[in-house]
């Protein structure tokens, strides 16, 4: 397949205007293909110089099968596409149409028209995923953001199916099975949307649109049981959106279908949402993970103008889709559901994500310059935590200047001049000046076009009597403008708020205060900015012993960071960051520090850093095993199931013998929650403590597809060298068998950090760079992705894996994966220094 690169896209939409799209799909012709015709209309613009000179242009479709090609009514040669491109030449000024017949490949990898048969009830889905540049796999296309068009949509499907659209779609009279959606507003060939099957729907209206959620049926009572929550939360939602934004909402229904094997969180389709069916708890979930769905619905709603009615020109400007959509949906969350705490999950967990993307050698501005950008396949490479974190962090640094009414008005200016059409960085920079006569400008500049975090340390001191004072003196690396406070405090309890103000070129700031120094002093309280914080060592003292009773989540979020960096950058030893798990976590009132404190500590400092590291690593796990104790027992006298639910995820997880596994398998807890049951047989797989006639019969007691990738995963943790072998071989083989899920849990199986898996795994460790590289020239994207990030060799945390890593680096690679390669490698060095470090 041919990328296409920004020069030819912005060529193309200078000779083009494409009018409409008229897309036929017929999914009833086998499972291995369906018919796919398209008949767009579009107008060739004269040449400024020359108005009467004809047009050589391309339009991108990747079949299986191309049929036939007529333009204008004039067959032309299928034989002449190439890479994904029908050439289209000759074209004189004015008005064209063309049609393409094809029969188009259905995807098991979340890409074009993904097809999944669930395994519980032998039923067959459909959705399509057209994001980024996967439209050429469902029609045929103009595919680039700023050619929008109207689409007009027919299906024909099983006549048991349900078929979904961007507009309304219903079922054409007289014509079993066959389905027409409404037409849409201009929008771009990204976010044409479909789904089809039997989908379990729950339907209701509000504000006097239709609005839907829909799953399959194998998971109907859990969508049954959650559908006032998640429809609660849509129209709470909608209500907030519908207060800020003075245009309405553009589109004409609002459906949510949670889908199988969902590449990414959600897709943004204009009135057909996308969203991971794991959204749909079948097993009992914390507080934490109810929120994060609703984020998701929020973000995703955001996108409904953020991306879909005033979309980017260019992929230069992911971040005018991700970062406000990632920001509004988490602040608006909080608008609108008031027992929701987005902010503190984001903080603890999201900005960590941006963090650690920041600092590897791949990371880039929030707004790349347009020659970042210089094809679609550079443009893949930028959905990551920068785009969506740190780009929701400088937007909210930029409500903190301006004020949120002033952002509002920004926004509303932003998309009254350019709604149904495209922007840039420029357009909306422009809208946020004229909304508040500052300058906006040299804020973006330093914000948007810069990578890297800053770095804030305080250095403080006590002066001397007989003036009983104290100076702060805030050391500044960077090249940003923040607005953050200083919070003081005497143990655990607040003392006083100092908002301070540095600018860009700011080395140090002082600040002085009378009295004696505070016990505690955190820098960047209540997490307004985005820059990396140190403690001094008198704060870190007092922190370890009042850290969960500080009053306000978002100041303890800091300081959790904080620890977390330091222990990255090897400046805290990672037992030390244990131990204050272990002190303070089970008083910890919010869910969300509690989960990504205890993520941090087995992810990375159990099963990596300490990985292969005895007696050091068994040491951490009892550590583990004492908190989840510590924390069962809070729960109990508090009675809160979230609490005990993590400290049962916990206790499994650190779990070295058999004997508690096997009790808690046979609890009766367990028995009702089939999640539970694969998390504890994983562990007794990786352990060595259970065979594969024990795991087929737990998969035929979970017939789901979420009992196909546990057993997937145990499989492939079990000890034994011909399970890592038949886990690798599924892998690898060109056969290319497995979906993107089963790749994924197979891949997650494999690599264990146990001391008994070593010896089986070592030699597959010098197999895996080749292996990687020839997946990912096969299978694209979304597996070259999944090669890298769950497949990498994590627990081989030493020099002979990263002389590997880096001779893989030399070779040519698909950029996808050389990407990812890039940042393991670079996590890896981390991990290295962590563990080399000669702490005292």
């Amino acid at each position: 397949m041919a990328t296409l690169t920004r020069d030819e896209a912005r060529t193309r939409a200078g000779q083009l205007q494409v009018h409409t799209y008229t897309i036929d799909l017929d999914f009833t012709r086998g499972d291995t293909t369906f018919a796919s015709t398209t008949t767009v209309r579009f107008a060739t613009r004269p040449d400024a110089t020359n108005t009467e000179a004809a047009t050589d242009t391309f339009i991108e479709i990747r079949p299986h099968t191309l049929h036939r090609a007529t333009l204008d009514g004039h067959d032309l040669d299928p034989g002449t596409l190439v890479d994904g491109r029908l050439p289209l030449t000759g074209l004189t000024p004015g008005d064209h149409e063309l049609t393409v017949l094809a029969d188009m490949p259905y995807s098991h990898t979340g890409e074009g028209m993904h097809r999944f048969t669930d395994p519980a009830d032998g039923l067959t889905y459909l959705y399509s995923m057209c994001c980024m540049t996967d439209s050429p796999l469902v029609y045929a296309a103009f595919d680039q953001p700023d050619l929008k068009a109207t689409f007009d949509v027919t299906v024909t499907a099983p006549e048991d199916w349900t078929v979904l659209g961007n507009g309304i779609a219903t079922p054409v009279a007289g014509a079993p099975g066959r389905w027409r959606c409404a037409t849409t507003p201009p929008i771009s060939t990204y976010l044409m949307a479909v789904a089809a099957g039997p989908y379990h729907s729950v339907r209701t209206e509000h504000a006097g649109l239709p609005f839907g959620i829909h799953v399959r049926r194998s998971l109907a009572p859990h969508l049954d049981r959650d559908a006032d929550e998640i429809l609660g939360i849509t129209r709470a939602l909608y209500d907030r959106y519908a207060d800020i934004l003075d245009e309405p909402y553009p589109f004409d229904s609002y459906d949510q279908a949670f889908v199988p094997e969902f590449n990414a969180g959600a897709m943004e389709n204009p009135g057909l949402v996308t969203l991971r069916d794991e959204y749909i708890y079948r097993s009992a979930v914390t507080d934490t993970q109810r929120q994060l769905r609703g984020v998701v619905i929020a973000h995703e709603m955001a996108h409904m103008w953020f991306g879909d009615l005033v979309t980017l020109r260019w992929w230069d400007d992911i971040w005018l889709n991700e970062s406000f959509a990632e920001f509004m949906g988490y602040q608006t969350l909080a608008d609108a559901v008031p027992t929701y705490t987005p902010w503190t999950e984001f903080a603890v967990d999201r900005k960590a994500w941006g963090y650690d993307a920041d600092q590897r050698p791949t990371t880039h501005p929030v707004a790349p310059e347009p020659d970042g950008v210089p094809d679609t396949a550079s443009a893949w490479l930028n959905f990551d935590g920068i785009s969506y974190a740190k780009g929701a962090s400088a937007l909210r640094q930029l409500v903190t200047w301006l004020g949120q009414d002033t952002f509002l008005a920004g926004v509303n200016d932003h998309f009254a001049r350019h709604r149904f059409g495209n922007a840039t960085l420029a357009d909306f920079i422009d809208a946020m000046a004229r909304a508040s006569g500052r300058d906006v400008h040299a804020w973006a500049d330093a914000w948007l076009r810069t990578s890297g975090p800053d770095l804030l340390t305080p250095d403080i001191t006590q002066n001397p009597a007989p003036d009983t004072n104290w100076t702060l003196t805030l050391h500044h690396q960077g090249n940003r403008p923040h607005r953050l406070r200083i919070g003081t405090y005497d143990g655990a309890q607040h003392r006083a708020t100092h908002d301070i103000e540095l600018t860009a070129d700011q080395p140090t700031t002082t600040l002085t205060a009378p009295g004696n120094r505070p016990d505690l002093l955190i820098v960047n309280d209540g997490d307004l900015t985005y820059a990396k914080v140190r403690l001094d060592p008198h704060s870190w003292t007092t922190a370890q012993h009042v850290l969960s009773q500080l009053p306000d989540p978002l100041s303890r979020t800091v300081v959790w960071n904080a620890a977390r960096d330091m222990v990255r950058d090897a400046e805290l030893p990672p037992h030390a960051y244990l131990e204050a798990a272990r002190r303070h976590l089970p008083t910890e009132p919010e869910t969300a520090i509690v989960e990504s404190v205890i993520a941090f500590a087995t992810t990375q400092i159990t099963d990596r850093y300490l990985a292969g590291e005895e007696p050091a690593r068994t040491e951490a796990l009892a550590l583990l095993t004492e908190l989840a104790s510590d924390l069962a027992h809070h729960a109990t006298q508090r009675q809160d199931d979230a609490k005990h639910l993590i400290a049962q995820r916990t206790a499994i997880r650190s779990a070295t013998g058999e004997a508690p596994l096997r009790t808690w398998l046979a609890d009766d807890t367990a028995g009702r929650d089939p999640e539970l049951r694969w998390q504890i047989l994983y562990r007794l797989a990786t352990l060595g403590a259970t065979d594969e006639t024990e795991i087929r019969a737990e998969a035929e007691r979970d017939p789901s597809a979420k009992g196909e990738e546990g057993a997937a995963r145990c499989l492939a943790a079990l000890p034994d060298p011909q399970a890592k072998a038949t886990a690798w071989h599924a892998l690898f083989d060109p056969a290319d068998t497995l979906s993107n899920y089963l790749f994924t849990a197979t891949a997650q199986g494999l690599w264990q950090p146990e001391e008994r898996q070593r010896d089986l795994l070592r030699p597959y460790v010098e197999r895996y760079f080749p292996a990687a590289a020839a997946v990912a020239t096969r299978r694209g994207h979304a597996l070259a992705v999944a090669t890298a990030r769950h497949a990498f060799p994590h627990p081989f945390t030493d020099h002979t894996t990263l002389t590997l890593a880096e001779a893989a680096l030399r070779e040519p690679l698909p950029p996808a994966l050389h990407r990812k390669l890039t940042d393991e490698t670079d996590d890896l060095r981390r991990a290295l220094h962590v563990r080399e470090r000669p702490w005292t």
